[in-house]
């Protein structure tokens, strides 16, 4: 199943995307798409019969705003240098374990929602990324099937950072990957079902039209059933919690100087295979 949510921002409905591309209402069915609905497999239940039977009413889409395809998200959990070719082009060794750091759940967006470049910024980048959100609870997971087991679906992440705030600045990395707006989710979890191998997914962004990244899931250091896996020795995962897990090259920070970095009035668009499709217009914060 494709599930979103759609409306204003705080407002938004539940929705799906049925086979043929139609939005469908879910209101009627749930209340939200969130850890909780992810976690009542008779409710996603309700949700496969009810699209299977086509009685489910259509949404106009014109004009409707795409929000993050999970509410209430508890915590955005990030994986760093989790791909062979990034950490060549960073001139990072790869790491040992899992480089783990946290995004503030409110930096969260929908996926065309307006992204904001920071007061004194000169060094925004962009990252595709693949989200993996949680439907089952992970504590001390034993093993990487007992992993994927947790796993509710996926979606399209942008991590997006600041590499100044980031790396220059002291600290840790947390000043650079928590301005506002700086990770768009969407458009629609793809509900694990449907996404057979996650370790085989084409990731594609572009700035201005202009393909930046190209990469593939094939290339991550350690692959999604491993990042559950370690992740919850260190803490619990709850449903409607969401990892990002790191980006393939061809980052702006990756680049010959003059890096291109983000500016305001830059567009950026994105995809994962058969995960949708982003696009953000930037703006001056």
């Amino acid at each position: 199943m494709k599930l979103l949510r759609v409306g204003p921002a705080g407002a938004e409905r539940p929705a799906l995307l049925d086979a043929e591309g139609t939005l469908r209402d879910l209101s009627d069915l749930v209340a939200d798409i969130d850890g909780a609905l992810l976690a009542d497999d008779a409710a996603l239940s309700r949700i496969r019969e009810a699209a299977a039977s086509g009685d489910l009413p259509a949404l106009d889409g014109a004009g409707l705003r795409i929000g993050p395809p999970v509410g209430r998200i508890g915590k955005v959990v990030c994986i760093g240098l989790n791909y062979h070719d990034h950490a060549r082009e960073t001139g990072a060794e790869p790491p040992a374990e899992p480089v783990v750091f946290f995004k503030a759940a409110d930096t969260v967006v929908g996926p065309h929602d307006t992204v904001l470049v920071p007061r004194r910024s000169t060094k925004t980048d962009w990252e595709v990324e693949l989200a993996v959100v949680i439907g089952r609870t992970a504590r001390y997971v034993e093993s990487q099937e007992a992993a994927l087991a947790c796993v509710a679906g996926y979606a399209v992440a942008h991590d997006v950072s600041e590499r100044e705030f980031q790396i220059e600045r002291g600290g840790t990395w947390d000043k650079g990957k928590n301005c506002e707006t700086f990770n768009p989710l969407g458009p629609w979890l793809v509900t694990a079902d449907e996404v057979p191998d996650p370790q085989a997914l084409g990731l594609k962004l572009w700035v201005n039209g202009e393909l930046k990244q190209d990469g593939s899931t094939a290339d991550q250091i350690f692959s999604v059933a491993e990042v559950v896996r370690y992740v919850s020795q260190f803490m619990t995962l709850y449903p409607g919690d969401v990892i990002n897990t790191g980006t393939p090259a061809g980052v702006a920070m990756g680049r010959p100087e003059p890096k291109p970095y983000l500016r305001s009035g830059d567009v950026v668009e994105l995809e994962i295979e058969g995960l949708g499709r982003q696009r953000q217009d930037l703006k001056d914060a």
